[in-house]
C-alpha cells in the first residue's frame, strides 16, 4: 500500500472529531483588531509573512477599476522611514523574496524569509500600513506601468481579451464584471487624491489579517506583533456595499477572432454560489464535481472528449470557492487540429445534458472525496498552502473553522446533494459562453 492511499483511508477511517482540522493554526485577535493567525511549521528554518486586506477591486469606487491594484504598486513605493524602492531591496540583501497580488476581493503582501529576520519584515510591513508616501510623480510612473501591464497581459492576449468580455457579459450591475487591472480608461482618471481616500478607508488594522507560517511560536509572534502592529490605530472602515445582481435573464454568448490564435478554445461559466454565499449548501458539493468532471486525466470530461471521442486536446472545469459574493462554475475545452468548433461544443453540452438528467454515481463522489481529503493532508507540508487558503478564506468572509472542518464537510457530501447541485447551477439562463477562434476558423 502506498504512503499516499494509507494516509487517505487513515481520514477515512478516523471519527470525524479527530479529522476536522487541516492547519491547526493559532489566531488571535490585537487590542487594534487585527487578526493574528500563525501556523507552526519546523521542517526548515523559514518563515512566511503575510499581510492580507480585506479590500479588493470589487471595492473600488464606480468608474475606478484597477485602483486597488495600482495602490499595490505603490506600496513598494515607501514611506518616511523605508525610502522608495527599497522594501524590496531590504528583504533581497536578507536573503527573502517579497511580492504582493490584488484579487476582487482582497489585496495581499508577502515575505518568505530565514526565520530570524521576521522581525525585520513585520517591521517594515507594519510601517507601510500607516505611513505610505503618495507622491504624484511616482503615482504617474506607476500608473505607465500598470497600463504597460495590462497591455502586455490582456491587451495582447486574446485569451485574456475574451474572459474580460465573459465577465463583462456575466455580471449586469455587480463590480465582479471589471477585470482586476482596471479598465484603461478608468486607470488613468484615478488621483493621488483617490488613492489617500482609498489607503485610509481600507488600510487599517481592524481591516487586516496577519498570517505566519513557518519556523515560529505563536508566543513569538504575538509580542512581535504587539510591538509593530499593536501600536496602529484602528480606523473606521467602510461596509462593503455591492448592488445586489439582478438573476440572470438568460443565456450569453460572445465571440474574439484574432489572427493571432493558433489554439482556439471553446468556455462556458455558469453563475455559482461562493463558500461564503452558499445559503443552499452548495459549494462543497460543486468541489466534489469539479472534481469528478476536471480531476486529471481519469476525469468524466477528459475522459469523454479527450480519450473517447479525441476531438478535444485539452478539456476540464473549474470552480473558485473564495469569492465574497457569487463564483463562477467553467467548462473550457479545445478541440484537435481539423476538429470544428461546433462539433466540440455538441459534444460538451451533451456531457452537460448526460449530467443533468442522470447525474453522478456513488463511486464517482466516493473517489473525488479521497483525492480531496488526500489533497488537504499533502497541503499541511507546504510552508505557503495554509497562509493561501486561510488568507482567501478570511479575506472572503469565512472563518478558520470553514477550512478547519473542510475535510469533514466533504466527507459528509452525498451524491444526492451532488446531483441536486447540479440542477440548481447547469442552468441556460445562468450561462455565459465564450468562443476563441483565428480569422480564418
Amino acid at each position: 500500500m502506498t504512503i499516499r492511499l494509507a494516509l487517505a483511508l487513515i481520514l477515512l477511517l478516523a471519527p470525524l472529531s479527530s479529522r476536522a482540522a487541516v492547519f491547526n493554526p493559532h489566531s488571535f485577535t490585537l487590542d487594534n483588531g487585527l487578526q493574528v493567525v500563525v501556523i507552526e511549521n519546523r521542517r526548515a528554518p523559514i518563515v512566511s509573512h503575510m499581510v492580507w486586506y480585506k479590500v479588493g477591486d470589487a471595492d473600488a469606487p464606480q468608474g475606478l477599476s484597477g485602483m486597488p491594484h495600482l495602490l499595490e504598486h505603490l506600496m513598494f513605493k515607501g514611506t518616511p522611514a523605508v525610502g522608495p524602492g527599497l522594501f524590496s531591496k531590504i528583504v533581497a540583501r536578507n536573503g527573502g523574496r517579497d511580492n504582493a497580488f490584488t484579487g476582487s476581493d482582497f489585496t495581499a503582501y508577502y515575505q518568505n524569509i530565514a526565520a530570524d529576520r521576521l522581525e525585520l519584515v513585520m517591521k517594515m510591513e507594519a510601517d507601510r500600513m500607516a505611513n505610505l508616501v503618495l507622491d504624484p510623480k511616482l503615482i504617474d510612473t506607476e500608473r505607465k506601468v500598470v497600463l504597460e501591464e495590462r497591455r502586455s497581459r490582456t491587451d495582447n492576449d486574446p485569451a485574456a481579451r475574451l474572459r474580460e468580455k465573459m465577465g463583462a457579459l456575466q455580471y449586469d450591475r455587480h463590480p465582479y464584471r471589471n477585470p482586476v487591472i482596471g479598465w484603461e480608461s478608468d486607470i488613468r482618471a484615478i488621483t493621488p487624491a483617490d488613492l489617500s481616500t482609498f489607503y485610509r478607508q481600507w488600510y487599517a488594522p481592524n481591516n487586516a489579517i496577519l498570517i505566519v507560517a513557518g519556523d515560529v511560536t505563536a508566543e513569538k509572534v504575538k509580542r512581535l506583533a504587539e510591538t509593530y502592529y499593536g501600536v496602529l490605530p484602528a480606523r473606521p472602515v467602510s461596509l462593503r456595499q455591492r448592488p445586489s445582481e439582478p438573476e440572470a435573464s438568460g443565456p450569453k454568448r460572445v465571440e474574439l477572432r484574432d489572427k493571432s490564435v493558433r489554439q482556439p478554445m471553446w468556455v462556458r461559466d455558469y453563475q455559482a454560489p461562493s463558500r461564503r454565499q452558499d445559503s443552499l449548501r452548495d459549494s462543497h458539493a460543486l468541489e466534489v464535481l469539479e472534481n469528478i468532471l476536471g480531476g486529471g486525466a481519469t476525469s468524466r470530461l477528459y475522459e469523454a472528449l479527450v480519450v473517447k471521442a479525441k476531438l478535444a486536446a485539452a478539456a476540464g472545469v473549474s470552480y473558485g470557492t473564495d469569492r465574497y459574493d457569487m463564483s463562477e462554475f467553467s467548462f473550457h475545452a479545445t478541440p484537435n487540429p481539423g476538429v470544428a468548433m461546433p462539433a466540440l461544443e455538441a459534444a460538451v453540452e451533451a456531457e452537460i445534458a448526460k449530467l443533468i438528467e442522470h447525474g453522478v454515481t456513488e463511486q464517482e463522489v466516493a473517489r473525488a472525496k479521497t483525492r480531496l481529503i488526500d489533497g488537504a493532508v499533502y497541503a499541511r507540508d507546504s510552508l505557503s498552502s495554509g497562509s493561501y487558503a486561510l488568507g482567501r478564506a478570511l479575506g472572503t468572509g469565512q472563518s478558520i473553522d470553514d477550512i478547519e472542518s473542510w475535510p469533514e464537510r466533504i466527507e459528509r457530501v452525498t451524491r444526492d446533494e451532488v446531483n441536486a447541485a447540479i440542477r440548481a447551477v447547469l442552468v441556460d439562463r445562468n450561462a455565459v459562453t465564450g468562443l476563441l477562434l483565428g480569422e480564418a476558423q
